[in-house]
């Protein structure tokens, strides 16, 4: 293996620790609309109105449009750790195996961006 030296335990060591972040990630990744909108009814109006839906006030219209032109960027996130581990793993997979250029194959998908179908954009939701 000449253009690879790996410490195998090393990498399961440290893909076993962002595993357990991005479980963490997951599910702040979850709640992130949610939490949003709380926000968002939380920050009130400028005049109350009874009955009905909260109304929603330029703080919380400004909350929601935040979300909605981040929404992607947070999913991203969670999809490229996915990636990533899951990159590091199958290329020291192949690595063990002696096969440099499948290694190295495997690396080149792991670098390249996620996918991100968020529901109610493209084909209903997901993660590639």
């Amino acid at each position: 293996m000449s253009g690879w030296d790996i410490d195998v335990d090393g990498v399961a060591f440290v893909t076993g620790l962002v595993g357990l972040a991005m479980r963490d990630l997951g599910t702040d990744v979850e709640a992130y609309g949610t939490d949003m909108e709380s926000a968002a009814v939380s920050a009130g109006t400028v005049a109350g109105v009874s009955g009905g839906p909260a109304p929603t006030g330029a703080v919380g219209a400004a909350l929601a449009l935040f979300a909605e032109g981040t929404a992607q960027e947070v999913a991203i996130l969670a999809a490229r750790a996915a990636k990533s581990v899951n990159g590091a793993h199958e290329a020291t997979g192949y690595y063990i195996l002696g096969d440099e250029e499948m290694a190295a194959q495997a690396q080149h998908r792991a670098l390249a961006a996620p996918e991100v179908d968020l529901p109610g954009r493209g084909d209903g939701g997901g993660h590639k």
